[in-house]
């Protein structure tokens, strides 16, 4: 079960009993709020007992604290002063978010000695607690003895001597919780239960925000000529959908900037079929969707100054009697054909429609796409790094740069003509995959000739959008990843 934090920041709490978090930088000084939380100065002598220095993430758990008005202290190491970066207070904030357990009233100490924080810092932390606070048990009928033991609230103190600042920046880290979950529910979500119609439904939630939001039937798709879109969609029954999202937050004359997000809620592979093992993690084939979806929740939940355009292909890849088969050559919208080589490799299909569509109708200042696109990349990378492609430098360094400020890492990979080659076909303008060797790249250059010369990253995020390890700020199969990175992007680079 979720917790759900009502987290409010003073510039003092009165303990009455349940938990004081105390935070504590590396080495002998003093943690937050020994006054308050820690009159008796128990701490400093359980530290000695137990060997904690202060290190990074690390606690220090006191029960029953001698002379303390609290009925527990947890000490938080944040390190070296010097080594803090922003993404480390969201840390602290999921490990806080982890102490708590069966307590309902929690006070936590900001100010450590010799350490200046403001309401950014503040507003991070808060963060981290409410990302590590997310669980999906939505189809969970028997919860365990310590699930039924947890609290339905928890009233939370954050105290600090910018309290005013930190209430103020909190405002929106609220609005980029509310994203990022948003992303993890829908790739948490079984693939029965998300097709492309309720997919584009939840996208049409996002009016309530003040989006604009328009969802393009089949019908309408035929229409445009999206022929590689709809060939991954011909095997299943159920009809693909494309959803356009519109925050209209800046000036009406300026260009909005687009994200597009490969949306297959499910992907089998098609007559490609994949290998039966593993194949149920396919409904988070959608990842790339969800975060484009959150990122619209966030932006238009904290009233981002940017006019922000977010498109997501939504289809369901099925080996169907009526499926695409290895051989078929299929029209996309710019006109270009594409011969499929695989059926696997769908979501570049999709995409190609999606980029075309966007660069066509919207003419923006940049295209990034999100996708779980290619294994490969995993092979690569890890699950530790996004792979990012790209045909412009600055917007590939703006996202290089945001990702090391978020902790949502990306690594550059090349392009070049050389790779071009690996996808040209006898029969057609192109075929959809070069074969296994440099299978990423050549993903992203089938995507780069739907692009023109508009400057374009595209995300290969198949290692860190399901599955990927747990850390202080998430302990979901669905990781949201993506959200926060590019929400920074926007604020960083494109408001105002």
């Amino acid at each position: 079960m979720s917790l759900k934090f009502d987290i409010s920041f003073a510039k003092s709490a009165k303990l009455e009993g349940g938990l004081a978090i105390q935070l504590k930088l590396a080495g002998d000084g003093p943690a937050a709020g020994v006054a308050e939380a820690d009159p008796a100065g128990i701490v400093a002598r359980a530290s000695e007992i137990g060997k904690f220095s202060g290190k990074p993430m690390t606690t220090l758990d006191v029960i029953a604290p001698q002379g303390s008005p609290a009925d527990r202290l947890v000490v938080l190491g944040l390190g070296k002063a010097e080594a803090l970066a922003a993404h480390d207070w969201l840390k602290a904030g999921g490990v806080a978010a982890a102490c708590v357990r069966s307590m309902t009233k929690v006070a936590i100490y900001l100010d450590v000695p010799g350490l200046t924080v403001g309401g950014a810092e503040a507003a991070g932390f808060a963060l981290g607690m409410l990302l590590r606070a997310y669980s999906f048990d939505a189809y969970k009928t028997k919860k365990g003895d310590d699930e039924d033991k947890a609290p339905k609230a928890v009233k939370v103190t954050i105290v600090t001597a910018a309290h005013a600042a930190a209430r103020k920046a909190f405002a929106e880290s609220e609005a980029i919780a509310g994203g990022v979950l948003l992303a993890r529910d829908l790739v948490n979500l079984p693939p029965n239960a998300l097709g492309p119609v309720e997919f584009a439904d939840k996208a049409k939630e996002l009016e309530k925000l003040g989006v604009e939001v328009e969802i393009l039937t089949e019908k309408e798709m035929r229409k445009l000529g999206m022929g590689a879109l709809l060939g991954v969609a011909q095997g299943s029954v159920r009809p693909p959908r494309l959803a356009v999202m519109h925050w209209k937050g800046g000036k009406a004359k300026d260009a909005p900037v687009a994200f597009i997000g490969k949306g297959v809620v499910f992907d089998t592979g098609g007559i490609s079929i994949k290998p039966g093992a593993g194949m149920e993690d396919m409904k988070g084939d959608m990842g790339g969707a969800a975060a484009v979806t959150g990122l619209i929740h966030t932006l238009a939940a904290r009233k981002a100054k940017a006019n922000v355009v977010g498109i997501i292909g939504l289809v369901e890849n099925m080996p169907d009697g009526n499926a695409q088969r290895p051989g078929d050559i299929v029209t996309t919208m710019s006109g270009q054909t594409i011969e499929i080589i695989n059926t696997d490799a769908e979501g570049r299909l999709v995409l190609a429609d999606a980029l075309f569509y966007c660069n066509e109708r919207f003419k923006p200042r940049f295209m990034i796409n999100l996708a779980t696109l290619t294994g490969a990349i995993m092979v690569a990378l890890g699950n530790l790094h996004a792979g990012l492609f790209s045909n412009d430098d600055t917007l590939a360094g703006q996202l290089t740069s945001v990702g090391e400020v978020t902790g949502e890492r990306l690594w550059r990979m090349p392009l070049g003509k050389d790779y071009d080659k690996m996808i040209d076909s006898k029969f057609a303008d192109m075929k959809n995959t070069g074969g296994r060797y440099a299978g990423s790249i050549t993903a992203a250059q089938l995507l780069k000739r739907f692009v023109g010369e508009t400057p374009w990253a595209h995300l290969d995020i198949a290692g860190t959008a399901m599955n990927s390890p747990a850390s202080e700020i998430n302990q979901s199969w669905g990781s949201g990843y993506g959200v926060r990175l590019l929400d920074e992007l926007v604020r960083a680079h494109y408001e105002g």
